[in-house]
């Protein structure tokens, strides 16, 4: 079931993406060659705790981590570990917040140290595409507006679009309805409402868009060993263009 959100069980949200946003861009100032995942996971652990807030997905179906941390050819889901990030990797970090029960849900994916200038396109086309997905996330549009945006854009960057993993609905438990797709026709599927708050999580590869899973059946990652790149923000639907909630920008 689709539910549309009260406003204030938006205001609740907006203070989680707020506080998420934040966390995210001390994690920026953090990540580089030698740093490890698991420090980061500590990291924002302590930093939620601090701020009087959990990590949701910490728990989930049993996962036991705080953030998800997807390095080099893993699209998602991978799991923090101690083997140190190198000049050149990528890093995707991934978290849900929960602040006084409002959830936000936001993944970003950081260069480490100096990577070379495919792997620099990959990071900016993703980002790009995310916003490309959020122009189209307004009252009276449907979900197919979006990943045609997205879908279009990438692969006519000459990248490929996840297509095992979507946006979803968020709020008051991590993965609700809608499903939103970063592929799709124009004009097709449900239609957007005001009220509604999503996702929108643009995973793409250099090569090819199949995804295989590793033994520990959570983290995916491409078939072909290429890199992936993944831009998430939580936004709220309204009339007028989407309220991002996890915009680190206006901080």
């Amino acid at each position: 079931m689709i539910t549309r959100k009260s406003s204030r069980e938006i205001a609740l949200m907006q203070e989680a993406g707020k506080l998420l946003a934040q966390c995210h861009k001390e994690i920026a100032k953090r990540i580089k060659p030698g740093v490890t995942t698991n420090e980061i996971d500590d990291f924002v652990e302590e930093f939620l705790a601090k701020h009087g807030a959990t990590p949701e997905q910490k728990g989930y179906n049993g996962y036991e981590y705080a953030t998800c941390a997807s390095i080099n050819d893993e699209i998602c889901h991978g799991f923090p570990r101690n083997e140190p990030l190198k000049n050149g990797d990528i890093v995707t970090i991934d978290m849900v917040v929960n602040l006084n029960g409002g959830l936000a849900d936001s993944a970003w994916t950081y260069a480490v140290g100096e990577v070379d200038e495919q792997t620099q396109k990959l990071l900016e086309v993703t980002k790009t595409s995310l916003y490309k997905g959020i122009e189209q996330a307004t009252a009276g549009k449907r979900i197919g507006d979006i990943g045609h945006a997205i879908q279009t854009y990438a692969e006519g960057e000459g990248f490929s679009v996840v297509k095992d993993f979507t946006g979803h609905g968020i709020g008051p438990t991590i993965h609700e309805e809608p499903h939103i797709p970063h592929f799709g026709e124009a004009g097709k599927g449900q239609r957007l409402k005001e009220g509604m708050v999503i996702t929108i999580e643009p995973m793409i590869n250099i090569g090819a868009w199949e995804s295989q899973m590793d033994d520990n059946n959570w983290t995916a990652r491409t078939i072909d060993g290429s890199y992936s790149a993944q831009y998430e923000h939580t936004l709220v639907i309204t009339k007028d263009k989407p309220i991002i909630i996890t915009d680190q920008d206006n901080l």
